[in-house]
């Protein structure tokens, strides 16, 4: 910002069916919000996919994505034995993930280029893997996996849809996104100038060595996995998310996730990436 009155929009994307009525009520009543400290600021929102181009070319100055490109655009493929792929020995599976993943960051990065004005920026934080090429999180989605099979078992949900259930996230190495830019380090007037993987701290599991709450350790995290992924797990329900079963299949698998986890505490490993895009300056 070049001065207190050079007028900022920010713009605030999601997909389609995201509550951005809670999005705008904590921009005007959270006492931290930009719209309260930053004078001529403004906000707005857009409701697309951010894997197909959303905003005008040559458009944005700064751009800021963080726990979202994980997410894939759609299921490429159902995993028959376990509910997140990182976890599955299915080879094919794991191959329509790869490719999806591949071809989703490929499509990210390539709007996000025609969308940026020459010398703008654009950082991105997004899951990585760790040491087994993993996308982190293992005792949370083996807890998550058992414990859909429970309900499963108990007639909440039924066969179909529990083999209908997957988080179709994914964590990325160095290579995968360096992939884009590959071999001369451009790609659509973009190049990375910052990337770093790194472990992300387990709050969770530091306030477990303090206090020795393993109930209230399991809840956390549990809590944590109905907010981020039960509403995608809900689409596999007969109904979708409206079903009428959905509050009860949440409620239940919060609960047998959070006593899963209390049973058997353990630290999640959560490996991060940090991406600088920058776009480049025409010739003159």
């Amino acid at each position: 910002r070049t001065r207190p009155d050079h007028a900022i929009l920010v713009t605030h994307t999601d997909v389609p069916d995201n509550d951005f009525s809670a999005l705008f009520t904590t921009l005007n009543e959270d006492p931290d919000s930009y719209l309260t400290t930053a004078s001529a600021t403004f906000a707005c929102a857009i409701g697309r996919s951010f894997y197909q181009q959303i905003l005008p070319s040559d458009s944005i100055t700064l751009g800021w994505s963080s726990w979202a490109t994980h997410w894939l655009s759609r299921l490429p493929a159902t995993i028959g034995d376990h509910i997140h792929i990182s976890h599955s020995a299915d080879d094919a599976a794991r191959r329509a993930f790869t490719r999806q993943a591949a071809e989703d960051w490929h499509d990210f990065v390539a709007f996000r280029g025609r969308e940026l004005v020459p010398g703008g920026r654009m950082a991105v934080l997004t899951l990585a893997v760790d040491e087994d090429g993993r996308a982190g999180f293992g005792p949370l989605m083996d807890a998550l996996h058992d414990a859909v099979h429970r309900l499963a078992g108990d007639a909440v949900i039924t066969a179909d849809e529990l083999a209908r259930m997957a988080i179709p996230t994914v964590g990325r190495t160095e290579k995968d996104l360096r992939a884009p830019f590959a071999p001369s380090g451009r790609f659509e007037g973009l190049s990375i100038t910052h990337l770093e993987t790194f472990e992300a701290e387990d709050r969770f599991w530091e306030r477990y060595q303090r206090d020795g709450d393993a109930a209230a350790f399991g809840a956390r995290w549990a809590g944590f996995a109905r907010a981020a992924v039960f509403p995608t797990l809900t689409t596999a329900l007969e109904g979708g998310p409206a079903d009428p079963r959905t509050a009860h299949f949440s409620a239940r698998l919060e609960e047998t996730t959070a006593a899963s986890l209390a049973r058997h505490p353990a630290p999640m490993s959560i490996p991060l990436a940090a991406v600088v895009l920058a776009k480049h300056r025409r010739p003159e």
